[in-house]
C-alpha cells in the first residue's frame, strides 16, 4: 500500500477545533455546587482530551451562561454546544437556555437535558449502593421495598414526565417500585411519597437523590428520608459520559443551530 503524499507546493489546512462543550448548570448559593461542577468538567476533559469544555450558569454563580458565550465568541471559537446539567424539560431547558443560544455571537446548538438514560440510571444505582441500599433478599422483603426518586420539581408537565421516565428506568434496574417526589413546584413531596408507600405496606424505603450537587433541595429531601438516602450524583463517571453523549447527539446532521451566524454551520 502506498501512503498518500501531499503535492510539494500544497499547504496543509490547520485542524478545525471541535465545537466547544458548554455545560450549563443551574447555580446555587451552596459553594459545594460550584466545586462539584468544576470537578465534573475535569472528568469530561479527561474522557475527551482536546475538547474545549466550559461552564456557564443560569443564575447565582459565575460565570453566567451569557458571559461564557461572550468569551467564546471573543476568542473566535468556531461554535458551541450547550449541554444542560439538568434532568428534565423545565423552563430553564425550554426557554432560558435556547434564549441564550439565540442571542449568542457564535453558532450554538442546544443539547437535550440529561433525562431518562441508562447512564443516569447507572449513576443513581451506584449512589444508592454506596449509601447501603441492597436488593431485597426474598419475596417478602421485596413486597416491603420501594425507592423514592427525589428531584427538584417543575411546573412543566414535560419535566414531570421526564422524571417519571427516570423513575421507571430505575425501577426496572432495581426490581422494586420507584416513586417520583419533588422538592418544589410539584407533588408529591418526599414525606408524602414515603407516607403513601408506608400505607401500602412499603416500609423498607430508600431515597435516591436525583440532584447534580449538594444544595438546599438535596438537603431537604435527605432530611425527609426515613432511612437510606443516596448522595447527589455529582462527579460519578457516568455523569461525565452522559454529558458527552448529549453533546455528540446535538452534533448529528439536522440538529438546529442558533445564533446570528447559524447559516455558516448549518
Amino acid at each position: 500500500m502506498t501512503a498518500y503524499s501531499m503535492h510539494p507546493g500544497a499547504r496543509s489546512r490547520p485542524a478545525v477545533p471541535p465545537p466547544a462543550l458548554v455545560v450549563v448548570a443551574h447555580g446555587s448559593r451552596d459553594p459545594r455546587a460550584l466545586a462539584t461542577a468544576l470537578r465534573l468538567l475535569e472528568r469530561v476533559r479527561a474522557l475527551r482530551p482536546g475538547l474545549p469544555v466550559h461552564l456557564g450558569h443560569i443564575e447565582l454563580n459565575a460565570p453566567l451562561l451569557p458571559d461564557t458565550l461572550d468569551e467564546l465568541a471573543a476568542s473566535r471559537a468556531g461554535s458551541a454546544v450547550l449541554v444542560p446539567l439538568l434532568f428534565g424539560r423545565g423552563h430553564h431547558v425550554t426557554r432560558d437556555i435556547p434564549d441564550a443560544a439565540a442571542e449568542a455571537s457564535l453558532p450554538t446548538r442546544v443539547a437535550d437535558p440529561l433525562g431518562a438514560h441508562p447512564l443516569l440510571v447507572d449513576a443513581l444505582h451506584a449512589r444508592l449502593a454506596e449509601a447501603g441500599w441492597q436488593p431485597p433478599r426474598d419475596a417478602g422483603e421485596r413486597r416491603r421495598s420501594a425507592v423514592v426518586l427525589a428531584a427538584a420539581g417543575s411546573r412543566a408537565p414535560a419535566s414531570r414526565a421526564d422524571t417519571e421516565r427516570i423513575a421507571a428506568l430505575l425501577a426496572a434496574r432495581l426490581g422494586v417500585p420507584v416513586v417520583p417526589a419533588y422538592a418544589s413546584a410539584a407533588a408529591p413531596t418526599v414525606p408524602d411519597a414515603v407516607r403513601s408507600l408506608a400505607a401500602r405496606g412499603r416500609t423498607r424505603v430508600a431515597v435516591a437523590s436525583c440532584f447534580t450537587a449538594p444544595g438546599r433541595f438535596a438537603a431537604e429531601c435527605a432530611d425527609a428520608a426515613p432511612g437510606t438516602v443516596s448522595d447527589p450524583l455529582g462527579t460519578h463517571p457516568a455523569m461525565a459520559r452522559l454529558l458527552l453523549h448529549r453533546y455528540d447527539q446535538a452534533l448529528r446532521p439536522g440538529a438546529p443551530v442558533a445564533g446570528p451566524a447559524a447559516l455558516a454551520t448549518a
